[in-house]
């Protein structure tokens, strides 16, 4: 900090090197944010193919990380296996899919290998957040009302712990996981995404507003601590960022994080509100 009187050190050009990369992550948001709404207005088997590719994306990720070599043609099988899984729910249902994910499992159990269970955890996981994702979208509206409360407490969640992150800076959040993240981060990205879920929730339906100030308090917090665990299990395989595919943002796994641990509290919650088959009712009607 510059003292009373001191000039300041801090040159334009650091100023700059700090903002270099908002122009492109900007740019990726508006792709990714119109590219999720289309899928998740259409439904049905668009929205099954676009979850399909991007997890299956994620996946590439996470067999190159925790197997540490170049992709063999065990991962490519295993990359199209985790796709398949979210196209047989619109055509089989949650049967389907769990057939398609447990045979990838054994596929990546048979072959073995460096890495092997957290290959086999990598595809479990992933299957059930897909199964969470087309489970919450469903066949009517309501999936697509649940969609837009979901992503906007993740989104606005994770563009405010960003910037205020990036603009208040101060106490390390958890140092030794993620050294980047802030606890003044932490506390925007809840704060905002808190705020926003709840104006959301107030304008797509008329069940309580502290019910959904509640849901979204809870999805932000979820969002942030799947961020925190992918971090820690980057940092066990000693990698920075999962990919570069997404420019500004690294790979994608690295978006979908925080995503993750909260489309799978939406399918708990609205399983156990309303049941498997009207998750999204159970989430927004009380």
């Amino acid at each position: 900090m510059t003292a009373p009187g001191e000039p300041n050190t801090e040159s334009p050009a650091a100023s700059r090197n700090l903002w270099k990369d908002l122009r492109p992550r900007l740019l990726s948001a508006a792709v990714l944010i119109a590219f999720t709404a289309f899928a998740l207005y259409i439904g049905s088997y668009v929205f099954a193919a676009a979850v399909g590719a991007v997890f299956a994306g994620a996946y590439r990720e996470w067999e190159t990380m925790v197997t540490r070599a170049p992709l063999k043609p065990i991962g490519m099988v295993l990359i199209g296996l985790v796709a398949v899984s979210a196209l047989a729910f619109p055509a089989f249902g949650v049967i389907g899919s769990a057939v398609v994910i447990v045979l990838a499992c054994g596929v990546a159990v048979a072959f073995g290998g460096d890495g092997v269970w957290w290959r086999a955890a990598g595809v479990i996981y992933f299957g059930l957040v897909i199964v969470a994702a087309l489970a919450m979208r469903g066949t009517d509206t309501s999936g697509i009302l649940a969609g837009v409360f979901l992503s906007t407490v993740i989104w606005m969640t994770d563009s405010a712990a960003f910037f205020t992150g990036r603009q208040i800076g101060g106490e390390k959040l958890a140092p030794e996981i993620s050294p980047s993240k802030t606890w003044s981060g932490a506390l925007g990205g809840l704060a905002l995404g808190s705020v926003s879920g709840l104006i959301v929730w107030l304008v797509i339906n008329d069940s309580p507003w502290w019910i959904g100030l509640v849901l979204s308090i809870s999805i932000s917090i979820l969002g942030q601590v799947g961020d925190l665990c992918e971090s820690a299990i980057k940092r066990h395989f000693r990698v920075k960022d999962s990919g570069d595919i997404i420019p500004g943002h690294g790979g994608l796994m690295d978006r979908l994080d925080s995503l993750t641990f909260g489309v799978l509290f939406v399918l708990m919650l609205g399983s156990l509100h309303a049941g498997f088959g009207a998750v999204a009712q159970g989430l927004l009607h009380w």
